[in-house]
């Protein structure tokens, strides 16, 4: 939820308007308005470049997963893993827009570890693709937005973990 969200649910759950302090809250958040939206359209229209690059730095760090009998070993499998590579791409540049990790946990963690058990997916190959992932998309952002980009990530390598 944004901040902007935020204040004005507890405000109105309260019955009171916003309090300086939550309108500066509010004033900082947009202020980085331009920064997120380049951000996530810099991953977003870059999706395929960073899960090619990412997905090749997984395999060269784990052929295990690609040879045979590997979770990727054929096609279809490592199709799958792909098309999951550009979702979570997807999840990360919605938290960025809303400035809030929250859309990542309820769309994204909330019973990952569990789908990927029962599908006898290695949780500790997931994290090392999320970390390619990261690695490849903060590679073509500038230093200051890769900082701002950088804990969203890592807020969802920590919850996988």
């Amino acid at each position: 939820m944004t901040v902007v969200s935020q204040v004005i649910l507890k405000s109105d759950d309260e019955l009171r308007y916003p309090s300086i302090g939550e309108l500066q809250s509010i004033n900082d958040f947009l202020k980085t308005g331009e920064q997120r939206v380049r951000i996530a359209t810099i991953l977003s229209e870059n999706e395929k470049k960073i899960v090619d690059r990412s997905s090749g730095q997984l395999w060269k760090k784990r052929p295990d997963f690609i040879a045979p009998g590997g979770n990727a070993a054929g096609q279809r499998e490592r199709a799958l893993c792909l098309r999951d590579y550009g979702w979570y791409l997807r999840l990360i540049t919605y938290g960025i827009l809303s400035g809030d990790k929250d859309p990542i946990e309820s769309i994204g963690l909330i019973g990952v570890k569990d789908m990927y058990n029962s599908l006898g997916v290695p949780m500790a190959g997931m994290v090392e693709a999320i970390r390619c992932l990261k690695e490849a998309a903060l590679a073509l952002l500038d230093e200051e937005d890769a900082k701002e980009t950088a804990p969203y990530f890592d807020f969802l390598i920590q919850g996988m973990s």
